[in-house]
């Protein structure tokens, strides 16, 4: 039986929920952030922050993340999947928020 890679796409649980794209640094963020605003326009402004882990002061030790809302008509499995592309290649991933 051969496997279908299109049925490789995530679920969408909540076509609505906001995204979080999270990456090792602030130039990964940054990189990811406008990679993806010019490739998908439709998700408007997307917020970088950074995410210090509990318990640390030194800065090395932050997460950075990259917010997105939902597009108007939600996400689509095939969305999910650019945005989990693209934060593996620069070693994130994605979470809803």
């Amino acid at each position: 039986m051969s496997e279908n890679h299109t049925t490789d796409l995530p679920d969408v649980d909540d076509p609505y929920v906001r995204q979080l794209l999270v990456l090792p640094d602030r130039d990964a963020a940054e990189e990811t952030a406008e990679e993806l605003g010019a490739t998908q326009p439709d998700l408007g402004k997307l917020e970088v922050v950074r995410d210090a882990l509990a318990g640390e002061d030194d800065a090395e030790d932050a997460q950075w993340l990259i917010v997105a809302e939902a597009p108007e008509s939600g996400w689509t499995p095939a969305l999910l999947h650019v945005l989990d592309t693209l934060a593996s290649g620069y070693d994130g991933w994605r979470e809803e928020a």
